[in-house]
Parts: C-alpha cells; structure tokens; sequence
C-alpha cells in the first residue's frame, strides 16, 4: 500500500485508520478537572428540571465536594437567577473562568456572558449546540467532583450534542404526574438508551401538596404513572417532589443554596 497521505476523500484503502469509529466528544479545557457528569433532562418544559439541577448542585456541594453546573438551555436559561448570580462571567487567554455562586458553585451560563439578562436569543440550532461545546472546551472549570448539565426539553439538538460531546456519565429525568407528560418523558428514556446513555433515575416534580394545615397530602396534577414507567425500563425512582410554593419563591429569590429542606440532600449523596 502506497504512503498515507491520511487524505480519506482520495482513497480506497479500507485501513484501520479509516474504519475506526470517530470519537466526536469535544476536548474539555485543558484547566479543568471533571470528575463526573450528569445530564438533567425532560421531555417537556414546565417540569422543574432546573429546579432540580440546582437543588443537586446546592446538595453536593453542600455535602463537601466540589460542583458546578454547565447551563445548556441556552435560548432559556434560568441557573444564574435561582443562584443569585447576575454578573458577568470573565476570561483570559486560556479560556473563561465560571461564575462561583455564595457557596462555591461554579456556573456558566448564556446569561453570565451577555450585556443584558433579558436580551432574547434567537439563534439556529447549530449555533446553539456549539456553544454548549463551548461551555465544556472554553470554560476553565478546575477541579469539579460533581458536573450537573442542565439541558433544554425535548430530544433535539442540544441533547444530542450534549451525549456525543460531553463524557456523560449518566442522566437523571424529571417528569410530573399528569398523562401527557409520562408519555413524553419516555421519549427521553428511549433516547437515552438510544445513545447508550445511563438513566440513573426518575425524579417526579409537583407530585403532591401537603396541607400546611391539616398535614394531608393531596395530588394536585392526579394520579402518577412514574412506577409504570420505571418498572417497563427497570430504572429506580430517585424522588418525589412536593409543589411547595417555598421552592418557586427561594429561585425567583436566588436563594436555592440556602433553602431548607433540600429535597434532594438524599438523592446527591448516592450519586
């Protein structure tokens, strides 16, 4: 065989080089140290599923190891608000450095780079998911034990560049009660195990009320299906959140760090 001149387009050779499987995931920041990542997704929106990446950061990095969170909801992000985070991220010529919340932290987010949080972004597709490979190539994150990706809903192109990018260690699903909102969240177990992602587990938001009076729990949205859905893909249900006003007001406050109880202190620390 001639000398290769690794030129593919010009050769029929069938080589190693050639057949090999291409590795897309993009080559993390050369200052940054991920041990783990976890992707929070949903099938829909209006579930709380940055609720609960937040509450996963706030728990682990509560429990003495290191967290961050990579906001890829990029056109609606909301992790800098439930943080209390509003200033703007900086950089050098190795790359941007995270924004560290009151407890450590570390957050990047569209909304920490541009002039004006309520600037809208109307952006392409492809341009959105290369900036979610951005936030993993460009941002220093340092030393990070725990690294809650919190993704856009649905199945489009921020979660498949998401998997094929980023060293996913696992995905956590959020969902609520009602029917519609079973039937789509398996779409997003199916595509997880599609990509050959592990489904670490289900976590059910606006699963009950309790009655701060009487102390009765009553199920606002009906009736769950989440037992069904996880026995049919055997995966465990890791939670089920209360509707507690307490939640909404402590993220529309930027107090999620502070809020007590964290419901997912239980959930962080099996992760």
């Amino acid at each position: 065989m001639p000398e290769c001149n690794h030129d593919c387009s010009s050769c029929g050779e069938s080589c190693g080089e050639r057949t090999a499987e291409f590795d897309f995931r993009a080559k993390a920041n050369p200052h940054s140290n991920v041990k783990k990542v976890i992707a929070v997704m949903s099938g829909k929106g209006g579930v709380g599923k940055s609720l609960v990446t937040a509450s996963l950061a706030a728990a682990v990095q509560h429990s003495g190891k290191s967290a961050a969170v990579l906001d890829a909801d990029i056109t609606g992000p909301s992790i800098p608000k439930a943080f209390g985070v509003h200033q703007r991220a900086v950089g050098n010529d190795e790359g941007i450095f995270p924004v560290p919340s009151s407890t450590g932290v570390k957050l990047m987010s569209l909304n920490l780079l541009v002039e004006n949080e309520t600037d809208p972004v109307v952006w392409r597709g492809g341009l959105i998911a290369g900036t979610v490979k951005q936030f993993w190539s460009d941002v220093q994150w340092g030393d990070v034990d725990y690294m809650f990706v919190d993704m856009p809903p649905g199945t489009g192109d921020v979660p498949l560049t998401v998997f094929q990018s980023l060293p996913v260690d696992g995905i956590i699903v959020v969902t609520s009660p009602q029917e519609l909102v079973s039937m789509i969240v398996e779409k997003a177990v199916k595509m997880a195990e599609m990509m050959n992602v592990p489904i670490l587990g289900l976590i059910e938001n606006y699963s009950y009320f309790k009655c701060p009076d009487c102390g009765k729990e009553h199920k606002i949205f009906g009736e769950s299906r989440l037992d069904e859905i996880a026995g049919a893909h055997n995966i465990p249900v890791l939670a089920r959140l209360p509707l507690d006003p307490a939640l909404a007001a402590a993220c529309d406050a930027g107090q999620v760090e502070t809020l007590q109880p964290n419901y997912l202190e239980a959930v962080a620390n099996t992760l």
